[in-house]
């Protein structure tokens, strides 16, 4: 970790706002602050390939980068299908759409109070549920 720790909300903007520019569809976050003792939010976030999820993890592995940090961990990037990027108090959840929807995380973790989001960009392709 460098000087320019990332931390609860500011990271959860900053890594909202990197998949906003990788162009992630569908994006939501979830405070489980109360319910997951191991972060704070989870962001939930699709592509509509396996080439655009990995974009957005390697967006949101570069928008860390630029404030000196790095993910703890990241898992299933090489298949794009399930992406995960631990980034502390934020995890994220990177899903091909049609995967994202046979999971259903959402409906998994539904005692988790959705976060309204400030997304800076309109796009039709941002789909965003607020």
């Amino acid at each position: 970790m460098g000087k320019d720790n990332l931390t609860g909300k500011v990271l959860l903007d900053t890594v909202v706002d990197a998949c906003v520019e990788a162009k992630g569809i569908d994006i939501k976050a979830l405070d489980v602050k109360e319910t997951f003792g191991l972060c704070d939010y989870f962001v939930i976030v699709s592509g509509r390939s396996d080439r655009q999820v990995q974009g957005i993890c390697n967006k949101i592995i570069k928008a860390l980068a630029d404030h000196q940090q790095k993910p703890y961990s990241v898992e299933g990037v090489d298949k794009g299908h399930w992406a995960l990027v631990d980034c502390g108090d934020v995890i994220v959840h990177a899903f091909y759409e049609p995967i994202r929807e046979q999971y259903d995380l959402e409906s998994l973790w539904n005692r988790a109070k959705e976060v309204k989001l400030n997304i800076k960009e309109n796009s039709e392709l941002n789909q965003v549920n607020q």
